[in-house]
């Protein structure tokens, strides 16, 4: 399994390095890359073109405008998660709506503002449909929350 992580530049990169630590926890490969919707709309239709045959699911942060997730979304059917980054001055709100106002027939799950780690959290989750020996590390994750249930 495998999880990619996009941000549309470099100003979000602790976000990223976040869900980088969780990937790590749960023993996930994942690559990360910086490339702006606005500014690189070649490269990243690149990337979304080959993304099915190298990633099971990917994270994209943005902030402002937040158009990166949804961009990502329209070109491939993986799952796409989004994270509204903070910042500008509406600390993320503009991003959080630009995120979760996707148009019918293009989804893109979304998490709070500038919360990378759930981002990752889900995404072990979704791929865990696929690898049982994460759904097993989840639960085991779980427990610090009292969630023996999980």
């Amino acid at each position: 399994m495998k999880a990619a992580i996009v941000m549309g530049s470099k100003s979000d990169m602790p976000l990223a390095e976040k869900a980088g630590e969780v990937f790590k926890e749960f023993e996930v490969d994942f690559e990360t890359h910086v490339i702006s919707a606005h500014r690189n709309p070649k490269k990243i239709s690149k990337f979304c073109l080959s993304a099915q045959d190298n990633y099971n699911v990917i994270i994209a942060i943005a902030g402002l405008a937040a158009h990166l997730p949804g961009v990502i979304a329209s070109m491939t059917v993986l799952p796409v998660i989004g994270v509204p980054a903070e910042g500008g001055p509406l600390r993320g709100e503009d991003a959080l709506l630009s995120i979760v106002q996707m148009p019918p027939g293009i989804p893109v799950a979304c998490v709070g503002i500038g919360n990378s780690k759930n981002a990752a959290l889900l995404a072990v989750q979704i791929m865990g449909c696929k690898d049982p020996s994460l759904l097993a590390k989840m639960k085991e994750y779980r427990k610090q929350f009292g969630d023996d249930e999980a």
